[in-house]
């Protein structure tokens, strides 16, 4: 029986056909960068107070400045108050000026934003004073669309096909994107955004999926990095968008409407070959592979295309399998935990850009240009260091940065700016280091599913990491101290990981405990689990459905 893996290493590994799938699946990963952190520029801040018009109906001879010397108290420092008013009284002008009011009072006719700024959220939805806390909020129930979306539309996936999953997930993404710049109120946007989150998650999944099934194994790094780099474009892209277009709609709209170009994608984009194979369809599967082989000027030897079969579907691993195990359950127990702080501590530097006390618009800017070198030197430094230390070295110096600006103070924006942006850095590097160094610490029998494990601890860290940002009311840095202690702790208990680099990758749980994996030079320089003297009959990895 013929393996997939042997006939895409005969149309060539990453041949043009590859090359243009790769391409179509990047050019809608920046997208995704676009949305995660678009609602940053849709809730600038803008000056505000009570609307005080009830004094308007005892007399209409005041200047603006004077209604507001009558109705609006200050701070010490002569600024008017944004959330309190005099309490309203039922009496003439004359009596008012003379006893002057005292009693205050929360806002009860709305708020008054005397700057005229462009629409956004804020000014659209009055989200300030007590209504301040429904902007993290939002912010939370889109991660949790991304999460709903991983498992939801994860095992739908592998039931239905990528392509369809990816097809569907474009067309929600396109359609509750939109739909949001329309929302009449904020608990509808909000609702629409969850489904936004949801079809990007979606997309992310099946892309991915789709791409490193039709590469060979040695190129499917290479594919993660390359949707690393376009999320990064994506964050540089929005900054730009934001800068030109303060309308909050007009933004939104700008970062949701391109998706419908791409449903041209119905027509292009290929399916799976290994999942065509696993699912018997055997026929559209020679087919599919035919043509690839066309696209890359390569023939696939009619041998290998009569002799493929139906791949024996390997038994659903579950997450109990990932606790059986005692050693097996310290390292899931291990890695979970730092993508759930390498997470935690990413977004939250990430949706704080506008805290740092330089330009938002170029902060985001710098933000996204940063990760670009950080997600390709991790390359080098796993190749350096090995995967352990990179890993704890990245998200130790993280953590450092974000602690580190907790000490500087407010009026050293640059110095502050500079910190974050350093551990914006390494918070990037350290996440690509996660991806290779889960993918070779988990056997091959469990490793979608230790993988799906660790990506959804992420998820609910970015679910937190807003809320997180709430805890500034009580004082500026303990949102900061939260971020940087958790990847700093992150960072030391990366160490009792055992290393992978030149290890063989394990196919069976008990190959961990009972035999220590030998190293690649104690076996013909193994290269992606293949030996290099076989190397051109070495099979490539069957993908295991994960269940949740």
């Amino acid at each position: 029986m013929t393996d997939v893996g042997e006939i895409i290493k005969a149309l060539n590994d990453f041949g043009r056909f590859q090359h243009w799938l790769v391409l179509m699946i990047t050019l809608i990963t920046p997208i995704t960068g676009f949305h995660v952190f678009s609602q940053l520029f849709m809730v600038i801040p803008v000056s505000h107070h009570c609307n005080t018009s009830w004094l308007d109906t005892i007399s209409l001879n005041l200047t603006g400045e004077e209604r507001l010397n009558l109705t609006i108290p200050r701070k010490p420092d002569g600024t008017l108050e944004q959330c309190l008013m005099y309490t309203p009284v039922d009496s003439n002008l004359e009596t008012i000026l003379q006893s002057r009011l005292t009693s205050t009072e929360k806002c009860q006719d709305g708020w008054v934003y005397p700057s005229k700024p462009e629409p956004s959220l804020v000014t659209q939805f009055n989200l300030v004073c007590d209504r301040k806390d429904l902007i993290d909020i939002s912010q939370s129930i889109f991660m949790s669309g991304l999460l709903v979306g991983a498992v939801v539309l994860g095992p739908f996936s592998d039931w239905c096909g990528r392509r369809p999953v990816a097809l569907l997930s474009l067309f929600l993404q396109g359609v509750s994107g939109v739909a949001a710049a329309f929302a009449p109120s904020f608990y509808l946007y909000c609702a629409l955004r969850f489904l936004l989150g949801t079809g990007l998650s979606g997309i992310i999944i099946s892309s991915v999926a789709l791409c490193t099934e039709w590469v060979g194994v040695a190129y499917r790094p290479h594919t993660i990095i390359a949707s690393h780099v376009t999320f990064a474009l994506g964050q540089m892209i929005l900054a730009g968008l934001a800068y030109g277009l303060r309308d909050w709609r007009h933004l939104q709209i700008a970062g949701s409407a391109p998706v419908f170009f791409f449903l041209f994608y119905i027509w292009v984009l290929p399916e799976s070959a290994r999942w065509l194979v696993t699912k018997g369809k055997i026929e559209e599967a020679k087919k599919l592979l035919q043509k690839a082989a066309s696209v890359n000027k390569r023939t696939i030897p009619p041998k290998l295309l009569e002799q493929l079969k139906p791949e024996k579907k390997a038994k659903s691993a579950t997450v109990l399998d990932l606790l059986r195990n005692p050693h097996l359950a310290k390292v899931t127990l291990i890695i979970s935990s730092i993508w759930f702080v390498n997470s935690l501590a990413y977004y939250g530097l990430s949706l704080n850009v506008g805290s740092f006390g330089l330009n938002i618009y170029l902060t985001q800017v710098i933000f996204g240009a940063v990760e670009i070198p950080a997600r390709i030197l991790c390359i080098f430094l796993m190749e350096w260091l090995g995967r352990k230390k990179c890993q704890s070295f990245c998200l130790f110096l993280g953590g450092t940065f974000s602690l580190l600006i907790t000490a500087i103070p407010k009026d050293l924006p640059v110095v502050i700016a500079t910190l974050a942006i350093l551990g914006k850095f390494t918070m990037a590097a350290s996440f690509s280091t996660s991806y290779v160094f889960s993918a070779e610490l988990f056997p091959t029998i469990v490793r979608q599913t230790g993988l799906g494990v660790c990506q959804m601890t992420a998820r609910v860290a970015g679910i937190i990491s807003p809320l997180v940002g709430l805890l500034g009311r009580y004082h500026t840095s303990f949102p900061v101290v939260i971020f940087g202690s958790a990847a700093v702790l992150g960072g030391i208990i990366s160490l009792l990981l055992p290393e992978t680099l030149g290890k063989e990758l394990p196919d069976h749980v008990d190959e961990l405990a009972n035999n220590p994996r030998k190293s690649k030079a104690a076996n013909g320089s193994v290269e992606n689990g293949c030996a290099k003297p076989n190397k051109d009959n070495c099979i490539s990895e069957k993908i295991t459905t994960t269940r949740f």
